[in-house]
């Protein structure tokens, strides 16, 4: 029987996912990874003692290592071009096999152009309010399949030219009229009349379709029981998150979240959909410190942290900005919550400590919500301190609202004692989880992965 193991970011993404999974699949004589949520818009550097470094999309982060296979399992979301694209990146680091070792469930749904372009239409014609974006088109693919499921593309259907095709131009016809009017939108009236010329073009449908026929030919559509086989071989399974649980669709704070989930329950249904008996062990990943990447509450940012390197990570592009932040108790208590039961935790990023004089602990938030109100929800201490934000297994956007409002009007309260070594940060973070940690990380490579964490001071 195969062990199965989750890798589950613990904060809005940019964790760690991509190292760990690297070094584990090293270490554990992982045969195959299994991309379990999102698409295109994930992001997961791994970089190798040797240099190279790839930032991978949608093949899984353990490619740089030989024999490693990647499952898009449903209900992820495929982005055909986007794959072509980064297996030529990945040709150009040495990896030739890696459309080999890859496979993609026929039952997924397909990220478009059409869905790319109304993406981007929709976050535009949001202007200042945006809820944050990767210009990928995921979302927008999602909630099209939700509103037309007789016009969803699947992998499957791309072996059926003439069935993709009726579908591709009916998605087209779907999304065209929600965004005849954005013209109008004079701040960004460049950008979205570029956008809305592709999600026009009646021509675009043909050429894309064959562009994408090479990889077909190179990954022809796997069934359930293919891949099922596949993940039965003895050995490790990884199942690799993509995004972090304050992210999530149903416990991220809403808008600013993604159409997906980032949750135990979500691989569980995953590894019982192909028939994996086995219990999954469920490992939350997280950053030293926290970040975020594009708009969204965010009570530690600090833009004294700017200092961290983040060479993998920039402001330019749909995303926005960068930001980091101090580590974060209230938010953490809150995803693992929301996570449930974890066995154990990975912490990235401890290089931290050379590069600041130390980090500060958020143990609370001073708000101004009215106090006898928010004291009746549970929201507050008698102080009219935030301690623990309300964790609901309702899937209830009007909580998860509430929650989002809360955090942009909330000041961090910082112990006093700043933590100025790892050991200090580990032993903080064991204690607030309850659970132990399993590998931490000291620099950008697997090499800097330790099982034993205390191997991972690093002193400013």
């Amino acid at each position: 029987m195969p062990r199965l193991v989750s890798l589950l970011g613990l904060g809005f993404g940019d964790c760690g996912k991509g190292v760990f999974t690297d070094a584990l699949c090293r270490r554990w004589q992982v045969h195959t990874v299994v991309r379990f949520n999102g698409g295109a818009q994930a992001g997961h550097n791994v970089v190798l003692p040797d240099g190279r470094q790839h930032t991978f999309s949608q093949f899984a982060a353990g490619t740089l290592v030989p024999g490693v296979a990647t499952v898009l399992a449903y209900p992820v979301v495929v982005h055909p071009g986007a794959l072509l694209v980064e297996h030529s990146r990945l040709q150009s680091i040495g990896v030739d096999d890696g459309l080999e070792r890859l496979f993609i469930d026929r039952r997924c749904r397909v990220n478009t152009p059409f869905h790319q372009a109304a993406g981007r239409l929709r976050e535009l014609a949001r202007g200042a309010a945006a809820h944050g974006s990767c210009g990928v088109g995921v979302g927008e693919t999602v909630r099209h399949a939700l509103a037309h499921p007789e016009h969803t593309l699947h992998y499957g259907d791309l072996a059926r030219p003439a069935l993709a095709m009726q579908k591709l131009q009916a998605i087209r016809r779907d999304l065209l009229p929600a965004f005849a009017a954005l013209g109008e939108v004079a701040a960004n009236a460049a950008a979205i009349a570029a956008e809305h010329r592709l999600l026009a073009d009646a021509q675009l449908a043909e050429a894309w379709l064959e562009n994408i026929q090479n990889l077909l030919r190179d990954v022809p559509p796997s069934s359930a029981d293919r891949i099922a086989a596949r993940l039965a071989r003895p050995g490790t399974v990884l199942f690799e998150g993509a995004q972090g649980v304050l992210l999530d669709e149903w416990r991220g704070f809403h808008p600013h979240t993604t159409w997906s989930s980032i949750h135990p329950r979500a691989v569980e249904a995953v590894a019982a959909d192909y028939g994996c008996p086995a219990r999954v062990e469920h490992l939350g990943v997280l950053r030293a410190y926290l970040t975020r990447h594009g708009a969204g509450p965010f009570p530690t940012a600090d833009a004294g942290l700017d200092v961290l390197p983040e060479p993998h990570n920039r402001d330019q592009g749909w995303q926005g900005r960068f930001r980091r932040g101090h580590p974060d108790g209230v938010l953490l208590r809150y995803a693992l919550a929301a996570s449930g039961r974890l066995d154990g935790l990975l912490v990235s990023h401890l290089d931290a400590f050379r590069h600041v004089p130390g980090l500060r602990w958020c143990e609370a938030y001073e708000t101004t919500v009215p106090g006898e109100e928010s004291r009746a929800a549970g929201w507050l201490a008698p102080a009219g301190r935030v301690t623990r934000l309300p964790c609901t297994a309702r899937e209830d956007l009007a909580h998860q609202a509430a929650l989002t409002d809360l955090l942009f009007r909330v000041r961090p309260v910082y112990q006093a004692r700043m933590l100025t070594v790892a050991a200090s940060l580990l032993d903080r973070l064991e204690q607030a989880a309850a659970c132990p940690i399993w590998f931490a990380s000291c620099g950008p490579t697997h090499e800097a992965v330790k099982v034993c964490w205390r191997q991972c001071e690093v002193t400013v």
